[in-house]
């Protein structure tokens, strides 16, 4: 009975919670960015390059044994994703350095309590 409590306070952790939303919506994401590079970027980008028309193409193209489609298609995948998540990081920071400046103005109920104390006081 233990070990089921001791599972079900792990299993219902804030942070456990979020992390299992976190990974099915970074799977969400890795669909979208596949299909925008599979299907906007490569025939945009790279079909004329390449003679690529779509990532099906790309990722046929190959040296001898050495199929560098693939990889191409993972760098540009890879790319980006890292834009995306340093665009929301910079986001996220910017808007935590804002946060101290909005907390800082005192709300006016307190004024008025602080105005009540120091009139007592006299």
């Amino acid at each position: 009975m233990a070990f089921l409590r001791d599972f079900k306070e792990f299993a219902l952790k804030k942070n456990v919670i979020e992390l299992a939303v976190a990974v099915v919506i970074g799977a969400a994401f890795n669909s979208i960015v596949s299909s925008l590079v599979d299907d906007v970027i490569t025939p945009l980008l790279l079909a004329p390059v390449l003679k690529a028309a779509n990532a099906e193409n790309l990722e046929t193209l190959s040296w001898g044994a050495v199929k560098y489609g693939k990889f191409i298609a993972a760098v540009i995948k890879f790319l980006i994703i890292a834009f995306i998540l340093f665009l929301i990081i910079r986001a996220m920071t910017r808007l935590q350095k804002q946060e101290p400046a909005a907390a800082a103005v005192t709300p006016e109920d307190i004024l008025l309590l602080r105005e009540i104390r120091d009139s007592l006081k006299n």
